[in-house]
């Protein structure tokens, strides 16, 4: 490793401890992995800190130290959703070792494209950590098992079928013969690995599926987690940026002069011809003189562009004929068309902010030779591509060192600020620049998600039974905006998420007689992004509310209805029943409290829940219970995925109750939390989940959970009061009797 790459490493941090990172010794793996208490004078001496490592890389899943610590690599992010502990325990439930012995690291974007990607894909969203890892770390696992224990069994010249491993002690009864792991590591990382691996069978788990700590709960609550914001690197400056409040204005003028003379300000710079950046020695420096700069936009095209425009072209787009179909079964226009009965509804959904506590920061240093990046993302391996691109060098000299997330949601699987902290570091070549935005501009620079209406229409006959149902989707498309080369004969396909046909994602749930899902595209200038349970959450409420619609009109009992409607589609009907058996849901809720009930399938994983409310004379709702269930497959860490459900309810009860970007001259009008709130921990119900874990397939639990929070309690709050709630969020509505 170069001395111009050591001095970069991240320097101890005033705030907090310094950031605990691991290394490998093998010679040609040492750059982009960081080695525990790595030192400023080291640094300044010139002396490589990783070249006194004695750690060995088994395979790249696993290095183990001599006193048997076994550091697990973790392709993934962590943003708090537990996938960094889900994911060791799978390597470690085949790797057969101490769990009390492990810990983490990332390995870098970088060293996987050298190593032919041998982590495979580093991104996490949609619920993806878990299932789209299962098989190759859990193979991970056992092949560096294999190899350890065939170190050993040649270093006593006995067959390794002999041989037998636990915790991490591998023995050999005949000859009474013991050995550890760290004892026959450097023999094991020269032995090629094997290919012909047999994983465990799910019955013979001993750390998959038990409820274990998670591995980076005591670093985030003693302070020494450090996050993008926290980092520090020697000689580092601040840079605080500005973007056209219009998406696709661009800076008319700017008048730094007296900014300039501002005690620490370094530069004013330009990011492209839409943003404005003021670097300081302070990053309150850089913010509070890019507040005071002059600077004059020109608003373009859209700056006349507000919502209740967006809602006209959206609603032009429920009958237009330029739609794309998702889902159909026979002809449910003619089944409408000629049924005794039809019921006709029209739901919407807002534009929402992702909102993550930490806002959107990188650090970079860039050279003619070399561009490293230091940043929570969501994806590493797209953040490298970004840096490639934005710095004007091959990948192979550009480098992405991940850094936990203090929330992602899906706003840091998008790369637009890399891309601007890059365009920042490449006109100060050699400094180390930390961008941070300010809440306000992480409001107004979001990427958000979709805005869509959706008119549903059902036929009934004499005796009430549904003869056909459509539903015309209006609105954004997120691949359009972010991956248009996904596009397929004008088709969105994750638009339709939770209305797919009967397969393993995303599917409806509901058999009836005729059925057409389609999709009108309409993109506002607001750029869409993937926002926690990304359209499922809106199609969720979309149909869980008209299927309730449907049954009032009826006179049909909402739960009787959707089992009816649900008999060949065993496993959503598992999860609806787990609620209302688990709620008492054949026996009358308390005096004043109400219920409603919703399910949908979507990122793999089966969901239902019933939400229990109450809503006083003055219009005053109380959420008191939600009992949710949750078919995930199989279940890596009950613990995390009871966590998972109740974070996931705290996120989609935020969005359903307070949560709603407008836009007024093409600007979203939400700056910061006072008129964008969260939910409150007093508004918060008691949550019980219920795992199922029915076994044969990995499914996700960050976000499908989520889409069900919002229908329960608007289905609930009908049966309160009558009122049907058909586009959020509910501020917007009074529920006053």
């Amino acid at each position: 490793m170069s001395e111009t790459t050591i001095s970069n490493r991240p320097a101890a941090s005033s705030r907090r401890s310094f950031l605990k990172q691991s290394a490998t010794a093998t010679a040609g793996l040492v750059i982009g992995f960081h080695v525990p208490f790595l030192n400023k004078q080291a640094m300044a001496q010139g002396i490589n800190p990783l070249s006194s490592a004695t750690a060995a890389e088994v395979n790249a899943w696993v290095v183990v130290q001599p006193d048997d610590k076994i550091i697990i690599r973790i392709a993934r992010s962590e943003m708090g959703q537990g996938s960094l502990t889900g994911l060791a325990q799978m390597v470690a439930e085949e790797l057969e070792c101490d769990w009390a012995k492990v810990s983490t690291e990332y390995p870098t974007p970088g060293q996987s494209l050298a190593r032919k990607r041998v982590w495979g894909d580093f991104s996490t969203g949609g619920s993806r950590g878990i299932r789209g890892s299962a098989d190759n770390v859990r193979k991970g696992g056992a092949a560096a098992r294999m190899m350890l224990m065939q170190a050993a069994a040649d270093q006593w010249s006995v067959p390794v079928a002999e041989c037998t491993v636990s915790k991490g002690v591998i023995s050999h009864a005949a000859s009474k013969r013991t050995t550890t792991y760290g004892k026959v590591t450097a023999a094991a990382s020269k032995l090629t690995e094997p290919t012909d691996i047999k994983l465990k069978d799910p019955k013979d788990w001993a750390i998959i599926g038990k409820r274990l700590a998670r591995l980076d709960t005591v670093d985030k609550t003693t302070g020494r987690q450090v996050y993008g914001m926290d980092l520090k690197l020697p000689g580092m400056l601040n840079a605080a940026v500005k973007a056209s409040p219009v998406f696709g204005g661009k800076i008319k003028s700017i008048d730094d002069a007296a900014v300039l003379k501002r005690p620490g300000v370094k530069k004013v710079l330009r990011v492209g011809d839409d943003t404005v950046v003021v670097v300081a020695d302070t990053w309150w420096r850089a913010k509070t003189a890019l507040d005071a700069l002059k600077i004059e936009w020109d608003d373009g095209p859209n700056g006349k562009v507000s919502s209740a425009s967006f809602a006209e072209i959206l609603k032009a787009g429920l009958d237009a004929k330029d739609a794309v179909v998702g889902n159909s079964v026979g002809d449910a226009p003619a089944a409408i068309a000629g049924a005794a009965r039809k019921i006709e509804a029209v739901y919407s959904y807002p534009h929402q902010n992702h909102a993550c506590m930490e806002t959107m920061n990188a650090t970079v240093k860039w050279t003619p030779e070399r561009c490293e990046v230091w940043l929570p993302t969501q994806n590493g391996e797209a953040a490298l591509a970004a840096t490639a691109e934005a710095s004007g060098l091959p990948a192979a000299q550009c480098e992405v060192y991940k850094i936990h997330l203090g929330g992602g949601f899906g706003r840091r699987g998008a790369t637009d600020y890399v891309r601007v902290a890059v365009g920042i570091g490449k006109q100060m070549p050699g400094t180390p620049i930390k961008m941070i935005w300010s809440r306000e501009e992480d409001m107004a620079q979001g990427r958000f998600h979709p805005i869509t209406q959706c008119k549903m229409t059902a036929g009934l006959d004499d005796k009430g039974e549904i003869t056909g149902l459509t539903m015309r989707i209006s609105g954004q498309s997120i691949l359009a905006a972010v991956a248009p080369q996904n596009i397929r004969d004008g088709k969105d396909p994750v638009v339709f998420q939770g209305l797919n046909a009967p397969g393993p994602e995303a599917s409806i749930g509901y058999t009836f007689p005729t059925l057409l899902v389609d999709h009108a595209m309409r993109n506002p200038h607001v750029p869409p992004g993937f926002w926690r349970g990304v359209n499922l959450n809106q199609n969720a409420i979309y149909l869980e509310g008209f299927i309730d619609e449907i049954a009032h009109a009826t006179k049909q009992d909402p739960l009787a209805l959707r089992r009816k409607l649900m008999t060949q589609h065993p496993k959503h009907l598992a999860v609806l029943n787990a609620v209302a058996e688990r709620v008492g849901y054949d026996k009358p809720a308390p005096a004043g409290v109400f219920r409603g009930l919703a399910q949908t399938m979507g990122f793999g994983s089966y969901v239902a829940a019933c939400a229990e409310v109450s809503v006083s004379a003055d219009g005053v709702l109380k959420i008191h219970r939600i009992v949710a269930a949750t078919d995930c497959g199989n279940a890596v860490n009950p613990q995390q995925i009871e966590a998972q459900v109740e974070g996931s309810f705290v996120y989609g009860l935020g969005a359903a109750l307070y949560q709603e970007c407008t836009v007024k001259d093409g600007r979203i009008e939400q700056s910061n939390f006072a008129d964008y709130p969260s939910m409150k921990l007093a508004d918060m119900p008691k949550v019980e989940t219920i795992i199922l874990s029915s076994g044969g397939f990995w499914g996700g639990v960050g976000e499908p959970t989520i889409a069900v929070a919002a229908p329960a309690v608007l289905n609930a709050i009908f049966a309160a009061t009558g009122k049907r709630i058909r586009d959020l969020p509910l501020k917007n509505h009074s529920l006053k009797a």
